[in-house]
């Protein structure tokens, strides 16, 4: 089914107003016109959304990575919403048809079909899968859980008020923040509104295009998915997209130490404070034993008794480490926990 204009429409204007909006905050910061206040208004509602999309959204309401108690879980989804990523119900059902058909047809957003595998193949992962209505999800199939949970339904339904509240309370917060000043009300309306938007769109559309194009891999996936390590921290721990594909409903994106993870951090905080629980987490032996695949395949399909050392789907600093240890007789593995 083809988009309509008007669908078309608002896509197109929830795209280029931020971009406008941020023209406009680039000319006010060269000339000194923004503040701490305006500065603080970007960065808490960019935190505040942004966990709503990657805590509530995706780890959350896609893939129940964690069970929360009924506040958490409708603030999550109205703190989504007020992202303007969609309704909870379409996120939630676009998310789930890219991983039951992950760089292959019927994947709404991957960077290597249709448009190619080149920039314009990049482009349609990015945003241009916006505009083809022809690849989102039904809801109806892929989200059913969430439209028959009916707070989240109800959240769902009134995306657009929601949407608009995510645009004005900043500006409203500028306004009460700056002495009931006009200018304020302004400011905050483009700097926690859409300065906020732009950035924030734009690091989530991220991970389905560049997280698919370019980074590192760990785990033998027959995806192009990848980790990325410079989008952690904007991303809130989204960009460790290549682990996300191997251990989907995973809580942890991170799952080494290094590998930071804002996210994962809130679901812990929520659990020690007993608003979270049924935490999903990946034991070392379970990520060990699926790197070990990699090992396995790749010794299958090579005369040598070692794999590849030019596979792609192993860091280089670690493949050959990982060779010969899988010469050598293992213990027996301990259960994982998951």
């Amino acid at each position: 089914m083809e988009m309509s204009r008007l669908d078309k429409a608002i896509n197109l204007i929830v795209i280029v107003v931020p971009f406008v909006g941020v023209i406009f905050a680039t000319v006010m910061l060269w000339n000194r016109g923004v503040d701490a206040i305006d500065l603080g208004l970007f960065l808490v509602f960019y935190v505040l959304t942004g966990f709503g999309i990657t805590v509530g959204y995706h780890r959350l309401f896609t893939h129940r990575a964690f069970a929360a108690k009924p506040w958490v879980s409708n603030t999550l989804a109205v703190l989504g919403s007020m992202a303007l990523e969609g309704p909870v119900a379409d996120w939630v059902a676009d998310h789930r048809k890219h991983h039951a058909h992950t760089d292959v047809e019927g994947d709404p957003h991957s960077p290597h079909l249709g448009e190619g595998s080149g920039l314009r193949g990049l482009f349609h992962a990015h945003l241009g899968w916006i505009f083809h209505e022809e690849d989102r999800a039904d809801s109806s199939r892929y989200a059913k859980d969430i439209l028959e949970d009916p707070s989240l339904s109800l959240i769902s339904r009134q995306f657009p008020a929601l949407a608009v509240l995510g645009v004005l309370l900043p500006g409203l917060l500028g306004y009460a923040l700056h002495g009931f000043e006009i200018a304020g009300l302004l400011t905050g309306l483009l700097w926690g509104g859409l300065v906020r938007l732009f950035f924030l769109h734009h690091v989530t559309w991220s991970i389905n295009s560049v997280c698919h194009f370019s980074g590192t891999r760990r785990f033998p996936l027959e995806d192009h998915s990848t980790n990325v390590f410079w989008l952690a921290i904007p991303s809130l721990g989204e960009s460790w997209h290549h682990n996300h594909h191997a251990f989907p409903r995973s809580a942890e994106h991170g799952l080494r130490r290094w590998e930071l993870d804002p996210s994962a951090a809130l679901i812990r905080l929520l659990a020690r404070a007993g608003l979270a629980w049924n935490l999903v987490e990946i034991s070392p032996e379970r990520q060990s034993q699926l790197e070990a695949e990699a090992i396995v395949d790749d010794a299958a399909s090579d005369d040598s008794p070692l794999p590849d050392a030019t596979s792609a789907r192993l860091p280089r600093r670690t493949r050959a480490w990982r060779a010969l240890r899988a010469l050598v007789p293992k213990k027996p593995a301990t259960k994982p926990s998951v």
